[in-house]
């Protein structure tokens, strides 16, 4: 089964920048789409990011519209979601998962990394 590790968390000024990569490992992604969940005490934002990795095609929540990109290395089995102009709001745990294709639920989570946005 696929295995996911994230990285690329930590503290961070507000309006700068952090790349969060996700590796994958252990089976083939060519069917799932791969999203960032961030998860913070009180708040439920979903989905912020996600790409599918065969057509590579991307989903932007609109808070992070304009602020946040997602790409992904089928050579490497890495996804990455690239922040920008980072906001305190912005803090949580990430968490990279991924979706079957036409599946509702993400139903492999890495382990999450945490990121500390401060004003």
């Amino acid at each position: 089964q696929v295995q996911l590790v994230e990285s690329g968390g930590g503290p961070v000024q507000a309006g700068g920048s952090l790349r969060l990569p996700c590796s994958a490992s252990g089976g083939a992604l060519t069917n799932y789409a791969m999203g960032w969940i961030p998860q913070a005490p009180g708040k439920d934002r979903g989905v912020v990011a996600a790409i599918t990795w065969s057509e590579g095609r991307t989903y932007l929540a609109d808070s992070v519209k304009g602020r946040f990109t997602v790409s992904r290395d089928d050579v490497r089995k890495m996804g990455y979601l690239q922040m920008y102009s980072v906001k305190p709001e912005d803090t949580a745990v990430y968490y990279c998962a991924l979706k079957f294709r036409g599946a509702n639920e993400y139903t492999r989570w890495g382990q999450g990394t945490q990121v500390t946005v401060s004003s």
